[in-house]
């Protein structure tokens, strides 16, 4: 397993990593006694490494990084491009101690041609991650594939097509991770993604139906963690909402209102909400 335990996707604190945002996220992830953090790494040549390092490595806190790919280098039609973007981006998961890079590895937030993905795409797709699998293995950094809904990318958007991807590849360094927002929306209830993901299942975001608070929206909680019960999942559990969002990051994710009513809010009733669940399922002790 990459990571495991309780997590929160640094979007909680800032989309941008610097130096000053990294400290406050790390503190308040300390402060709420979380086993990791999920990096936002939309830029990995701004990540300052060593200080992140030596942050995490003084909290005792693990971590995962997590991106979707700029538009210059979207794997379906410049693979080259996305390859070179990928392993810059593992090796800076590397160097300040991640345990994996997820999230949309294979393409862009917002990438849609208007019409369903082609062979063509999805060969560029296995072979830019292909390679992308072979580097990372160098460095002991795993890769996640996040299935996301078709308002944002057109190619994998379930937990059956992100198995199919990893079967394409054929890397035993890759893993599926699921959001329980994007499912909400595309599968066929949240029980049977994750039984269809279970053999590959490694990381979950847990994101209510609004991407605010968890526990006041229409996400089935029960059902999603009955079934993770019911296939021992041992991996990590990210809470993610979106409550520190730029303009450029707002419009991928089509985010135009606020989904809480504060940072507080989905903090201290969001987490505990998502924990109690994970202790009554037995997930957590």
């Amino acid at each position: 397993m990459p990571v495991q335990g309780f997590g929160v996707h640094t979007s909680m604190w800032a989309m941008i990593w610097t130096p000053d945002a990294a400290e406050a996220a790390v503190a308040a992830a300390v402060d709420h006694k979380l086993d990791f953090v999920e990096v936002a790494m939309p830029d990995p040549a701004t990540i300052d490494a060593a200080h992140t390092k030596a942050l995490l490595e003084k909290s005792n806190l693990q971590a995962v990084a997590s991106l979707g790919l700029p538009q210059r280098a979207w794997a379906s039609a410049r693979p080259e491009a996305a390859i070179d973007f990928l392993k810059a981006a593992i090796d800076k998961t590397a160097e300040f101690g991640g345990k994996a890079l997820s999230g949309v590895i294979y393409g862009g937030i917002g990438e849609r041609t208007g019409y369903p993905p082609t062979e063509g795409e999805y060969d560029n797709v296995t072979r830019a991650m292909q390679a992308a699998a072979r580097h990372a293995r160098t460095k002991g950094i795993q890769l996640g594939i996040e299935p996301v809904n078709r308002y944002e990318n057109h190619l994998i958007n379930t937990g059956w097509q992100a198995v199919e991807m990893i079967e394409r590849i054929g890397a035993d360094n890759i893993f599926v991770h699921l959001d329980t927002y994007h499912m909400n929306i595309e599968e066929k209830g949240a029980a049977n993604g994750i039984l269809a993901a279970r053999d590959h299942l490694k990381y979950i975001h847990l994101s209510e139906s609004d991407r605010g608070t968890p526990g006041y929206g229409t996400c089935g909680w029960d059902e999603i963690y009955a079934a993770l019960a019911a296939i021992g999942f041992k991996g990590g559990l990210a809470m993610e909402s979106f409550i520190n969002m730029p303009p450029d990051f707002a419009h991928g994710l089509a985010v135009w209102r606020p989904v809480a009513k504060s940072m507080e809010e989905v903090m201290g009733k969001g987490l505990p909400f998502l924990r109690n669940k994970a202790e009554q399922y037995g997930l957590i002790r």
